[in-house]
């Protein structure tokens, strides 16, 4: 076994920074991972609530736009300390919110990717359930008993898959990125046989304001790609530098997303049903049925795997967690999800938009708050040891507490919740002049930087003053 085989298992599996020898993947295999883990039934989720306001042209240039601006404020949010110094994205949100307030983005962390896992694994279950009918092996009466195994053992291949860290993800990823192109290829069918009836079709939901529909379907691919803020740090901290991830991390997320949600906008209009495995047996027979089913499975699966690595090296921030088994981490990060998926699955069917709505209401401000600071107040000057260390008294502000951080972000829930109630849809000014999320990722880096300039740096907290930037090739030593 090689030195590197030897290090990686163990390097990537905590949350300590990693060394250069330990950053292994390239740009290609952060590609794959990213694309793989952007691209599943959420897609097409998404691309039904746009094809609620917008037909399928405004469609395809509201949401391209919105996934792309979204993915360059999570990239600008997460990349440059996660990136320089092998941490994830927790990590580098210490310097803004504290030694102790990082409890905030991690909680929001937490919360947002057992949402998404929850919805993905159930659909995992209703896919291979519906798959079994399909080639014959069950009968609909049986689904009842089959979509909450199917989900049981999704959780199962999941921790097996991850057992080894980040290894897992590349080589689940390497595998399942395949569906990336059939996915494409489901688009093209509806396209090609549907185009006249596309072309023409209208949204059933829309506005009488066609500003405020086309921002709305730009808003809903902000708030979907703030989301991946928790991806972006656990996976790019693999690569050497940032110049091999921002690109990945661009096209990888934001561009599958935005590709694949094309297909719930054109099933929805054509249609009247977003998940390709119930209109294309319509469109191409029961054998695209099959594919597709397949597809929806395995497109899932591979992002499931992707999530709950993220979630669990996330927690490695805690003190209770920090030097637990990895197995045992990774049990207590799926055990949730199990149980959603067996007793409760419809919790996040049925309240997706409201789930989606919140994504941007809480990671909107967020990434307003960490870009203000590395760029206008630190200008990327970093003391990575008080990311880790806790005698370094850098990041300790009021008993770990950056109370403009705090601040920021309540501002910025305040103002996304004014300006675009999630739960209703119901808006104000100056919506739709401007999406919610951007709105709020300004409105929390203002309050942060005054904040920040009349309290915190006059107090001499948070080591603006005397910030000294690490190697990114030093190596914090863990505490025995």
């Amino acid at each position: 076994m090689s030195k590197q085989d030897q290090l990686e298992p163990i390097a990537d599996t905590s949350a300590w920074p990693l060394l250069p020898v330990e950053r292994v993947w390239g740009s290609w295999q952060l590609l794959i991972a990213l694309t793989t883990a952007g691209a599943a039934t959420w897609c097409y989720i998404i691309g039904e609530y746009v094809g609620y306001y917008l037909n399928f042209r405004q469609g395809l240039a509201s949401l391209t736009a919105g996934c792309m601006f979204g993915m360059l404020l999570t990239v600008l949010a997460a990349l440059p300390i996660c990136c320089r110094f092998g941490v994830d994205s927790i990590a580098s949100s210490k310097p803004a919110f504290g030694s102790k307030g990082w409890i905030i983005p991690a909680t929001l962390q937490f919360l947002s990717i057992l949402g998404w896992n929850c919805l993905l694994l159930i659909f995992f279950g209703k896919s291979a359930a519906q798959f079994l009918v399909a080639v014959g092996l069950t009968g609909p009466e049986h689904s009842k008993i089959v979509e909450p195994c199917a989900t049981f053992l999704a959780c199962v291949l999941v921790m097996l898959f991850l057992i080894k860290g980040s290894g897992g993800v590349d080589k689940v990823a390497k595998i399942l990125v395949a569906h990336v192109f059939v996915g494409l290829w489901m688009l093209y069918i509806i396209v090609d046989e549907r185009w006249d009836d596309l072309a023409t079709a209208q949204p059933v939901q829309a506005s009488a304001d066609p500003v405020w529909n086309f921002v709305t379907g730009l808003e809903l691919g902000i708030a979907a790609s703030l989301s991946w803020w928790p991806y972006i740090g656990a996976m790019s901290r693999m690569v050497p530098n940032g110049r091999k991830a921002a690109v990945p991390a661009m096209i990888g997320l934001g561009g599958s997303v935005a590709a694949l949600s094309l297909i719930g906008i054109a099933g929805v209009l054509v249609l009247k049903v977003s998940d390709p495995s119930e209109w294309l047996a319509t469109v191409g027979g029961p054998t695209y049925a099959i594919i597709s089913l397949a597809f929806v499975t395995a497109a899932n699966l591979g992002t499931a795997v992707a999530g709950i690595y993220c979630s669990a090296l996330g927690l490695r921030h805690y003190k209770t967690f920090e030097k637990i088994s990895w197995k045992v981490l990774l049990l207590i990060v799926i055990s949730p999800i199990a149980l959603i998926g067996l007793f409760i699955p419809n919790l996040f069917f049925n309240n997706f938009s409201t789930f989606l709505g919140l994504i941007g209401v809480g990671f909107a401000p967020l990434c307003g708050i960490l870009i203000a600071d590395y760029y206008i107040l630190r200008r990327g000057v970093i003391n990575v040891r008080g990311l880790f260390d806790d005698q370094e008294p850098s990041y300790h502000y009021w008993k770990g507490v950056n109370p403009a951080a705090v601040l920021g972000m309540i501002i910025g829930v305040a103002t996304y919740i004014y300006v675009l109630n999630p739960l209703t849809y119901t808006s104000n000014f100056p919506y739709p002049l401007v999406p919610a999320s951007v709105l709020a990722a300004l409105t929390a880096s203002v309050v942060f930087i005054l904040a920040s300039r009349i309290i915190v740096i006059p107090a001499g907290k948070g080591g603006y003053a005397k910030s000294k930037t690490t190697s990114p090739g030093e190596h914090i030593t863990p505490p025995v």
